[in-house]
């Protein structure tokens, strides 16, 4: 930061000089040099760590520690302690052994795969800077990825930049610049280029003329010069060895409180198993058996499951125009019941024509385009859509006359408390402000109007029929822009003076500019789809409230009464509360309003989604549930955005709300299923260890048959989801899953009491010497009956009739109740201490898993009439 502090101090040439640079930017030839000493300009935190790092960090799961510490435990009694006539048994640590490498690798690979794809996706959006190089003999100014800044390289800012890396200010006009992300304070900051005298490197952040990595132009406009860039700036120095911090949503505080009540459950059972088994058994095998109930009674594949459902649900989302930037934000997408859009490229064409050039009488006039083409051929801040227009209706012989014979000597950058932007062009012996802007807010520094050729006083009747005009071109679905004009003595050599805000007033109105942004052929059946999905749609817009109601009518909006944003500053909380449910259309909002209003549906209850794509939007989609926008918004805009289109289309966007829902559903069935059958597990355990002479099963076997259980789980991600499902917003209600593990959990120890006394009084399975005979009996009936529930779970409806699983699915759960079968007749099965079972067995499981699924299937048909669903 002495570099920062030292340079903040230096006038322009010295600044130069010191990072060998010019006002043309570097030259090409040191380009390389400067990139491969300083290295690319991102900061480490936000990059993947190496392989090696990611893998040795799966490690930490606590549920992998216990099955090494079960290792270990089994290492003493097998080997250590071992009969020395029988010799050390290796077969269960091999067990416990294969399942770490096995449970370890799935989960790195699954999560590296998943954090390749996160920045794969987030590589499709890139963020990119205006850059002055020296290319040859040629000063070029274009537009690169931030990730190319060196230290040394001239950039231009503009309203609605991120800013790329630690700069020193060079020029600047009424630029303000959002530091909140590092300063808290929420008050913009202005920058200029003037040296600061004294600046101690402690304070660098209030430096005027010194802007950092990650804040955001607000308004106005600049040129910086790069001094650091990545892990060298302000904003790497101070996330260095930090996490990411995000927020958690309410889908993360769910999953992470299932995990806590079953780690809960395990913490209580295992004494408690430990202790019932050590008092009548023997007490290292009761410790076996209570460690691996504990490992039966977590949902150690949880992470890698939810993992794996995210990143399919982004890289299927990614083949339809939807990138997700944060894996998590797919959850509240689907869970989204209430849509927040602007209005310009979503519900319109986003083509923007000039229709019109209108003098004050409303006829069309040379003088109004030509004007209007200086205003925006001269601007060099935050340029729109209505620019390229009047430039392309403008054509470019006037273009190339108006630059031969006007110059620029200042201008009045646009921002989104005036709604209004001025040039200042020489024209002859005067300076001559030109202002184009919103019509409320030019005509609010007019004191005058130009009729005929000839200049009026701007009186009240004069005003009624502007206002009349205006309303015309409005109710025609055409947006209208203002232009006014002041003449003022040029300066002369060093008297030419700076012109500011306050230069925009005493103006001439001249004239007026039409637009037109024809309604989108499919905006209409996207919004209908959206709505037979559940999700509503508001529009928020800073048009008028003519405008606004002609194109959402167009739509199929249901408009009713229109409120503005000057009737917003004038309600509380609570009135705007009452009120923001039943109103479809926002009118004339600011930044600020706009964040109100997502705020306000967000505390009447609403998952909220926002959808925009200017500066004017970051606050509103920073609030949101899920903020959205596309790759072609302003950089704070993306920055913002949680998501973001390829495509600015509202039909896009329903087809991510849904398979949002579908992944949402597919996360919810592993949720449910598992917590449902551990919660049942717990009882029969309790049971069989309080009732039984001997250790109800081997614990290598119960970490065998969790471990196979899990891996078929993996194919849930790829499962289909109910109709029904898709067809509302989904949210995580902890509530609902606390009721389904209460009523279905349960259902598993009957039949696993039935398998009991089955066991015990018609196989004579009832001594220590029979235990193996037990132990074998329960475990297929265990193993299979968990995995049959899976496609009665799975669904709402009646399994394989209504209902089929997906080709994976089906494989996955064949293949473990196949191995359940064929286990206890295997070498594996029987090294672990099983055996194989007699014929006779086998027709009692057929009927103990139809009871099963029979009774299951009953209590879901009563369960979705009682609670009004399933999943």
């Amino acid at each position: 930061m002495t570099e920062l502090a030292r340079l903040a101090r230096l006038r322009q040439p010295g600044v130069y000089a010191e990072l060998q640079t010019t006002p043309k930017g570097l030259r090409s030839d040191q380009i390389d040099p400067l990139r491969r000493r300083h290295g690319s300009n991102e900061v480490r935190h936000d990059r993947p760590a190496p392989a090696i790092v990611q893998f040795l960090a799966t490690f930490k799961n606590p549920f992998i520690l216990i099955l090494l510490f079960i290792g270990v435990i089994m290492y003493i009694t097998e080997v250590v302690l071992a009969d020395p006539e029988e010799g050390p048994d290796y077969m269960g640590i091999s067990t416990v052994g294969v399942m770490v490498l096995i449970s370890v690798s799935l989960r790195f690979w699954q999560e590296y795969r998943s954090g390749r794809a996160a920045e794969a996706l987030k590589a499709m959006v890139s963020t990119t800077v205006s850059t002055t190089r020296q290319i040859g003999d040629t000063v070029v100014t274009a537009e690169i990825p931030i990730e190319q800044l060196v230290p040394g390289d001239v950039v231009q800012l503009a309203a609605g930049d991120m800013i790329p890396a630690d700069v020193r200010v060079v020029r600047a006009k009424d630029l303000q610049v959002n530091q909140a992300m590092l300063t808290g304070e929420s008050m913009s900051a202005e920058k200029m280029s003037d040296p600061v005298a004294g600046l101690e490197p402690d304070r660098i952040l209030e430096a005027g003329n010194l802007a950092f990595m990650g804040t955001s132009v607000v308004s106005g406009s600049g040129t910086a010069v790069v001094v650091h860039t990545g892990d060298d700036t302000y904003f790497g120095a101070m996330t260095e060895g930090l996490g990411a911090g995000r927020p958690e949503t309410s889908f993360d505080l769910g999953v992470k409180k299932v995990s806590y009540l079953l780690i809960r459950f395990m913490v209580i059972m295992v004494p408690t198993v430990f202790i019932i088994n050590g008092l009548t058994k023997d007490w290292s095998q009761a410790l076996l058996f209570g460690v691996a109930t504990a490992v039966g009674l977590t949902p150690e594949m949880l992470p890698l499951i939810v993992t794996a459902n995210l990143a399919k649900g982004a890289l299927y989302m990614s083949r339809h125009k939807v990138i997700i930037k944060q894996l998590n934000a797919i959850q509240n997408f689907g869970a989204m019941d209430v849509l927040c859009t602007d209005k310009t490229g979503t519900l319109t064409e986003d083509r923007i024509v000039l229709e019109e050039h209108l003098d004050t009488a409303g006829r069309l006039s040379a003088d109004t385009l030509r004007l209007a083409t200086m205003n925006s051929v001269f601007q060099t801040g935050l340029r729109s859509l209505l620019d390229g227009a009047v430039v392309e209706a403008a054509g470019p012989d006037l273009v190339e006359r108006i630059r031969r014979e006007h110059g620029l000597v200042d201008e009045i950058p646009f921002d989104f408390a005036r709604r209004r932007m001025s040039v200042v062009v020489n024209d002859g012996d005067a300076d001559l402000i030109i202002t184009k802007g919103a019509v409320e807010e030019v005509l609010a520094v007019c004191t005058a109007v130009e009729v005929n050729g000839a200049t009026h006083e701007l009186t009240p009747g004069l005003l009624s029929a502007l206002d009349r005009l205006v309303a015309e071109q409005n109710g025609l679905g055409k947006r209208v822009l203002a232009l006014a004009t002041r003449r003022l003595p040029a300066g002369q050599g060093d008297a030419r003076r700076d012109y500011s805000t306050a230069d925009e007033s005493g103006m001439t109105i001249v004239g007026f500019l039409t637009f037109l942004d024809p309604p989108k052929a499919s905006a209409a059946t996207a919004i209908e789809a959206l709505r037979a999905h559940g999700t509503a749609v508001k529009v928020i817009t800073g048009d008028n409230e003519l405008v606004a109601e002609t194109v959402c009518g167009k739509v199929g909006l249901d408009v009713g009464s229109i409120i503005t944003g000057a009737e917003i500053d004038r309600l509380d909380d609570d009135g705007l509360d009452a009120i923001v449910g039943e109103t479809t259309v926002f009118a004339k909002t600011n930044p600020l309003q706009k964040a109100r209003i997502v705020d306000a549906l967000k505390r009447n209850g609403h998952t909220v989604g926002f959808l925009g794509d200017g500066v004017n939007d970051a606050p509103a989609l920073r609030t949101a549930d899920v903020g959205i926008s596309v790759d072609t918004a302003a950089d704070i805009a993306r920055e913002s955005a949680d998501i973001i289109l390829l495509e600015k289309d509202l039909g896009v966007l329903e087809r991510g709300v849904v398979e949002g829902r579908r992944t949402f559903g597919n996360i919810l069935k592993y949720i449910k299923m598992t917590a449902s059958s551990n919660f049942g597990n717990m009882f029969s355990v309790l049971v069989a260890s309080a009732l039984l002479p001997f250790i109800p099963m081997i614990p290598a076997v119960l970490l065998v048959q969790n471990l196979v259980y899990d891996m078929a789980m993996l194919t849930i991600p790829w499962d289909r989801v109910d109709r029904e499902f898709v067809e509302k917003p989904r949210k995580w209600e902890t509530r609902s899953l606390t009721r389904f593990m209460v009523f279905i959990g349960p259902i598993s120890s009957i039949f696993d009491i039935t398998t009991f006394a089955l066991m015990w009084f018609v196989f004579a399975a009832n001594t220590p010497e029979q235990a193996a005979l037990f132990q074998s009996g329960w475990f297929v009936e265990s193993i299979i009956s968990q995995t049959l529930i899976v496609h009665i779970i799975r669904t709402g409806r009646i399994p394989f009739l209504q209902s089929r699983a997906s080709l994976p699915v089906l494989i996955s759960t064949g293949l473990v109740c196949a191995f359940g079968l064929v286990f206890p007749f295997i070498g594996w099965g029987q090294a672990l201490g099983l055996v194989p079972l007699p014929w006779s067995y086998f027709p009692w499981l057929i009927l103990t898993l139809v009871a099963y699924c029979v009774l299951t299937q009953g209590v879901k048909v009563w369960f979705i009439r009682r609670f009004g669903g399933w999943l």
